[in-house]
């Protein structure tokens, strides 16, 4: 008896040992081989994400295709199975009848069947049949937005613009299931081995608009048709909220044949591209001028027929001006009218107001490589850098930074962080992110928008920016032309052709940039080259979107007329066809103690206030905004001291 309770004892502890030996020690190792040797565990692909439009057309989807095999061996129904593939493929049974007589553990019935083909067939319950999903990425709008939205690999991974950029949200998560697997090799689905579904990936929405995108892109090649240009870049931006509905760089790509590009096409340059923009840059001494008020709406300034020399540096106009008002300077571009101005307003109030638009720095845009530009603090100034920065050079911009910077003049001196991406809607419909308008900081206050305003009017209505000018619409905008720095320094025969400008500009809804690199010489003037590609752009989305339709003003707001209260005869200066500068004409009382209303609808209450005593009446302001109504009507003959009721609203 004690030899065989020991014996027992002996062979229990023998296999505890035995136990823990399997269970703990070699635990992790068995399991990994039973793994292999009983069960296969398959990927299961999510989905990716397409990219859309703020409307919701697909500029980036996905082709899904499914393959079928089977296990011979294993079918259940083969007669069901050969009936639904000959009456979804349109193949004869005879085929599949083959294929099912094969000696071989597995085989494939169809590959890469399209959806609508695959449908039904994905219904069948079958032991022996086997279905797999696979996709590829499709771009059915070529060219159109191929920067913006960018492209993926063969992986479906993204690897340019907004495919990489929200890579993670498009991407979805793989799921994978583990099929039964037997002695000899071959793999069924088990409903009691595990499974976990993949997740599809997020839809990412655009703020761009596919109508808007292709006008732009198709006015910019024709331009570059045109002019013979080296290449042309656009954008397109609300200026309320800071989204972008257009923004294009030509040459561009194909992302469905990526490869076949040279990789210079995939860059966003409107992003990623910084460039000296000339005149378009005025803008910021124009605003500081005003902001610190250095100078008088009505000041004359004495251009020296186009040449003046600042600190042994010459500075030329394009045309050999004489007295300009300061409206007229920028009105007419004069390089030697700005500089006096910007002796006026100093480096520090010029840097400073630079800065609040956005220069020098990132506009904080969800998009790649996007560059900061240049744009130094006055302690790195030269002795004629006010001189060169107030006319556009010595700095350097991106398209959508100078974008931004005209969208704040239009918004009433907001500048706005740019938006891409409208909205992230999961597969379940949920929205994980929606774009909300972000204020970064104000540049200067809504009265010294609106004269500014005023000035780039006069721009479109007598300026170098005629070409831009919309018939039954108010336009503002800025011509540029900058000489491009090569080796040796700057090039008299490559330039920089630009544009920018919003309308309507008493209810600005749109801004546009347009930039034209290296045209012809003889068309490389912005006022020649890029002032037309505005107009054509901006007649075409009238012409295609309702919505800009509804905003049309009744009536152009009025031109300012530059010296109306400080001169009663008609000023004559130099005209050039191409950029005809003012001649303006003052209404006046030729009798003593009267005097003619002058018209300040539109205008801001300072600007209306100052046109109103001038001519001698009082003022009687309602409300906060810009003039709406007034009372006597303009041209109106009342006597001096009389009241003047104007309204003041939002536009």
């Amino acid at each position: 008896m004690l030899f065989l309770s020991s014996m027992v004892i002996l062979i229990w502890a023998a296999l505890l040992v035995r136990f823990f030996h399997i269970q703990v020690i070699r635990a992790n190792d068995l399991s990994d081989r039973s793994k292999r040797q009983g069960g296969n565990k398959v990927n299961l692909a999510a989905v990716r994400g397409a990219v859309k439009d703020k409307n919701g057309n697909e500029l980036a989807t996905n082709v899904v295709h499914y393959s079928f095999a089977i296990h011979p061996s294993e079918v259940e129904n083969r007669e069901q199975l050969i009936t639904a593939f000959s009456e979804a493929t349109g193949r004869e049974r005879k085929y599949y009848e083959a294929r099912f007589n094969e000696p071989v553990n597995y085989v494939f019935l169809e590959r890469n069947l399209r959806s609508e083909v695959a449908r039904p067939l994905l219904e069948l319950s079958d032991r022996g049949l086997v279905s797999s999903r696979h996709g590829y990425r499709s771009y059915p709008h070529k060219n159109v937005a191929s920067q913006i939205i960018g492209f993926t690999n063969v992986d479906n991974r993204g690897i340019e613009g907004v495919e990489k950029q929200f890579d993670k949200n498009l991407q979805g998560k793989d799921g994978w299931i583990v099929l039964q697997q037997d002695g000899k090799g071959r793999s069924r689905r088990n409903n009691a081995y595990p499974r976990m579904a993949p997740v599809d990936g997020s839809d990412v929405y655009l703020t761009i608009d596919l109508q808007y995108q292709a006008i732009l892109q198709d006015e910019l090649q024709r331009q570059i048709n045109r002019t013979s240009a080296g290449g042309a870049m656009g954008v397109i931006l609300e200026p309320a909220t800071g989204k972008i509905l257009a923004m294009a760089s030509l040459p561009d790509y194909d992302p469905n044949a990526a490869a076949t590009f040279p990789r210079a096409t995939f860059r966003n340059r409107t992003v990623t591209d910084q460039f000296e923009p000339g005149s378009t840059f005025k803008v910021v001494a124009a605003a500081a001028a005003i902001t610190h008020r250095s100078v008088s709406l009505h000041e004359e300034f004495n251009c020296g027929g186009g040449r003046y020399e600042f600190r042994g540096h010459i500075i030329e106009d394009w045309e050999k001006f004489g007295l300009l008002t300061f409206p007229q300077i920028i009105q007419n571009s004069s390089n030697v009218g700005i500089v006096k101005i910007a002796e006026r307003i100093g480096p520090r109030n010029l840097y400073t107001i630079g800065r609040k638009f956005g220069f020098g720095a990132l506009s904080g845009i969800t998009f790649p490589g996007e560059a900061k530009g240049v744009f130094k603090p006055t302690d790195d100034w030269s002795g004629i850098s006010i001189a060169e920065i107030s006319i556009g050079y010595e700095v350097s911009i991106t398209s959508l930074q100078l974008a931004l910077a005209y969208g704040a003049v239009a918004n009433g001196g907001f500048l706005m962080k740019p938006h891409i991406v409208e909205k992230i809607v999961h597969p379940s419909g949920t929205v994980s992110y929606e774009a909300e308008p972000t204020v970064v900081r104000r540049v200067a206050s809504r009265e010294v928008m609106a004269e500014l305003t005023d000035i780039l009017e006069l721009v479109i209505a007598k300026g170098t920016g005629a070409k831009a000018y919309l018939p039954g619409w108010g336009v503002a905008g800025k011509t540029g032309t900058a000489k491009k720095f090569m080796a040796g320094g700057y090039s008299e025969r490559r330039f920089i052709a630009s544009f920018a400008g919003f309308f309507p500009a008493n209810d600005p809804r749109l801004v546009g940039i347009i930039i034209v690199d290296e045209p012809r010489d003889g068309l490389h003037w912005g006022s020649e080259t890029s002032a037309p590609v505005f107009k054509s752009v901006m007649k075409r989305i009238i012409q295609a979107d309702n919505s800009i339709l509804a905003h049309k003003p009744v009536k152009e707001r009025p031109a300012m007329l530059v010296a109306e209260a400080t001169r009663s005869e008609e000023v004559e200066v130099p005209t050039r066809t191409s950029a005809p500068i003012l001649s303006y004409s003052v209404p006046v009382s030729n009798e003593e103690g009267w005097a003619t209303v002058p018209d300040v609808r539109g205008r801001s209450l300072r600007n209306a206030t100052s046109m109103l005593r001038r001519v001698g009446l009082k003022v009687a302001p309602l409300g906060s905004g810009t003039v709406v109504w007034q009372n006597p009507p303009p041209g109106k003959r009342v006597r001096k001291s009389s009241f003047c009721s104007i309204g003041l609203g939002l536009n």
